[in-house]
């Protein structure tokens, strides 16, 4: 008990200092009215700024959005991942390896200058890429959103589901591929009945990841849109909480109501993990695997 005690210690240290005290702050925060106007002098509140999280009219707008966002960027993330790690996975290695270090660099790019980047392709002509390829002059990210905050958080989300997968497919037994090829499988049919259903754990914990990433990142619609354009129209749930709490309109930072904002948030995070451990049956993935001897 004491060697488990040691080599789990540093990282018990590390969850209960970066992940557990966090939250329960932000639980703590969460019912107090903190806001710049009341710094020095909180008072506990209780479960008022939920109330009020309820009585918010733009509400059901910012979990729209909140879900939109959620919803089409784990689709492109997932599905882009899935795809890249098959194509670059069944070519010589040398290609294979090039391509992926391509594709990580919107991921090691810093953010602020991927957002210049996309600000300056989505420009009007004759300065955007995408006016010139296009022929349409428009600014993309005024006119298209939604399409550009999907894409940009997609360029750079797809990268980690790509090595994830590309790690389960190199680790599957080349018997079982070989195998395959004996009884006549071809490629679309060996991905399909052996690759696939070898990668149900990699995928569970791409999606499940990449969901609760999603459900409190706002960086890069802070950078491209601002919650915009117009009137929370890509406004989701961690931005409106940041608003709320730093950054609003009205120069009140509400610490508290954006606690509470937070606290449901990661309410809403377990509820979607405990969902996706039951859809893929998490117990059966960790089921010793059963030897059957003639």
């Amino acid at each position: 008990l004491g060697v488990r005690l040691i080599f789990l210690g540093p990282a018990g240290a590390l969850v209960l200092l970066f992940f557990l005290l966090p939250v329960g702050l932000t639980i703590l925060l969460s019912f107090t009215d903190l806001s710049t106007v009341t710094f020095n002098r909180p008072t506990f509140v209780g479960l008022a700024n939920y109330r009020e999280l309820l009585r918010d009219p733009f509400l059901p707008i910012i979990l729209k959005n909140t879900a939109k966002y959620v919803v089409l960027t784990l689709l492109f993330n997932v599905g882009m991942g899935l795809t890249l790690a098959l194509l670059t996975s069944f070519v010589p290695d040398r290609l294979g390896d090039g391509f992926r270090t391509l594709w990580l660099l919107p991921r090691i790019t810093a953010s602020v200058v991927y957002v210049f980047i996309w600000q300056g392709m989505a420009a009007v002509a004759p300065y955007g890429l995408l006016s010139e390829i296009t022929g349409i002059s428009q600014n993309w990210i005024q006119q298209h959103p939604w399409f550009t905050v999907v894409l940009a958080n997609g360029l750079v989300g797809a990268s980690f589901g790509m090595l994830i997968f590309t790690a389960a497919i190199r680790a599957i037994p080349q018997e079982l591929l070989r195998a395959a090829a004996v009884d006549g499988a071809g490629l679309w049919a060996t991905v399909r009945f052996v690759v696939l259903p070898l990668l149900r754990w990699p995928i569970l914990f791409v999606t499940a990841y990449q969901t609760l990433s999603l459900l409190t990142s706002f960086e890069y619609i802070l950078l491209l849109t601002d919650g915009g354009p117009g009137f929370y129209s890509t406004e989701v749930w961690a931005l409106h909480a940041y608003h709320l709490a730093f950054s609003n309109y009205y120069g009140n930072a509400r610490f508290g109501l954006g606690a509470a904002m937070a606290a449901v948030l990661v309410l809403l995070g377990l509820v979607v993990s405990l969902i996706y451990l039951r859809l893929f049956n998490f117990r059966r993935l960790l089921e010793v695997p059963r030897i059957e001897v003639d």
